[in-house]
């Protein structure tokens, strides 16, 4: 029995469900109907995220402890590790066959499924260029254990500009020596091995820019300190160090000068994950507010009867079933093959928002219970600012829209 198919038993005997037949995501015609492998997934997550997960989210959250535990779990699940090739022994799953379960996860806690799924953006740049010893490796490595991988481009003065990052990798005979500091790594100190992009021509620009995968314990890297955020706590953030780090020539991607174009790559099937992390804590956000609203009486009435609360939760609800849909086609169009550049940077940019505006309201719905650490909805504002901000800002995922609209019209003049 193949790795792929105990993943898809253990999935079934912890749903009480049947093994359905193996289907993914439908490229027939426009349907909304989730295919019976999808459904099991997404029951099989919401169960394991309103269990297991949202019980202790609130005590990671005071403690920044690092989830392995839950970590551990997930992965037993066949929750994390989803895009892993079927020839690497994982499932193989579509961007949007992990959206529709990535929401169930993000309700309960984005903080701990940041921790779990940042696996798929350290993965992804090794699924897109990669060639086979290096997934088979570096991949097949994912779904024999629980393990953690990160994507190391964000530097002390490089984020949203990625030609401005400082790191160097020199090639030395049969390998490449890097030099540089990365910031703000997700899952920095806790990963067995890291995509980090340097640059190996800095004449060149963009092209200058080269990808290389690295284990995590090739002396020379150094992880920080985890730095304490506003937000997601769980999730494990560090600066790393690369001092005089020896790399194999054979760990480069691609070619030398691919990197800026694989980890963009890597970003177009990422960020419709980011935005469904969103859709998943507005909906958290809407629901709380919804029964706290229904709860809660002023002047002797459920303040659900004001209009002005009403319609907080209406325009919730507006941009929840908005976003959801922007996040599912910005990974439909890639798993069709396609460049889904332009509406993985709208679902990013406008779930973002999203969320931020459904967090604020809700705690604008609890009042003063709503600024207070006992109630839920002051974490969820908490952990929702960063979604403007990772993987690409609001502004630059704008610039990206505004750019790609500008270059549409040129060809048609």
């Amino acid at each position: 029995m193949s790795l792929a198919t105990k993943l898809l038993s253990r999935l079934c005997t912890y749903t009480k469900a049947g093994l359905p037949a193996r289907q993914f995501s439908s490229a027939l015609g426009l349907n909304f109907t989730l295919t019976a492998e999808q459904q099991t997934y997404k029951d099989m997550a919401r169960k394991f995220a309103r269990e297991e997960i949202m019980p202790v989210a609130a005590e990671f959250d005071r403690s920044g402890e690092y989830p392995m535990d839950l970590i551990k779990k997930a992965w037993s699940l066949g929750l994390m590790n989803p895009a892993v090739p079927q020839d690497c022994g994982g499932l193989g799953l579509g961007v949007l066959d992990e959206c529709i379960y990535g929401e169930e996860l993000a309700y309960a806690c984005t903080g701990i499924s940041t921790a779990l799924s940042s696996n798929s953006l350290g993965e992804m740049p090794v699924v897109v260029a990669g060639n086979k010893e290096q997934q088979k490796k570096y991949l097949g490595r994912m779904v024999e254990e629980p393990l953690i991988c990160a994507y190391c481009v964000t530097e002390p003065v490089a984020g949203s500009d990625v030609a401005g990052i400082k790191s160097t990798a020199v090639k030395q005979g049969d390998k490449w020596i890097l030099n540089g500091n990365k910031m703000w790594i997700t899952n920095g100190g806790k990963a067995n091995w890291y995509f980090v992009l340097a640059y190996t021509d800095k004449g060149a620009g963009y092209s200058g820019l080269t990808g290389f995968i690295l284990d995590a314990d090739t002396p020379g890297v150094t992880p920080g300190r985890k730095e304490w955020n506003m937000g997601q706590r769980a999730s494990d953030t560090r600066g790393i160090t690369f001092e005089d780090v020896a790399i194999p020539e054979e760990n480069v991607l691609g070619r030398p000068g691919d990197g800026f174009k694989i980890a963009m790559a890597a970003f177009d099937k990422t960020r419709p994950l980011v935005a469904i992390g969103a859709v998943g804590l507005a909906q958290r956000a809407m629901e709380e507010s919804l029964k706290y609203a229904m709860e809660r009486k002023t002047f002797g009435t459920p303040i659900i009867e004001n209009q002005g609360v009403s319609f907080m939760l209406a325009e919730m609800a507006i941009g929840i079933e908005n976003a959801r849909l922007m996040s599912w086609r910005g990974a439909w169009e890639t798993d069709q093959g396609r460049r889904n550049t332009y509406y993985a940077s709208i679902a990013k940019a406008y779930a973002s928002d999203v969320a931020n505006k459904a967090a604020t309201d809700a705690v604008q719905i609890f009042g003063g219970n709503g600024y207070n650490s006992e109630y839920p909805v002051e974490k969820l504002m908490r952990d929702a600012k960063i979604f403007q901000i990772y993987e690409g800002t609001s502004q630059i995922q704008r610039r990206i829209i505004g750019d790609l609209l500008q270059a549409s019209a040129k060809q048609k003049m």
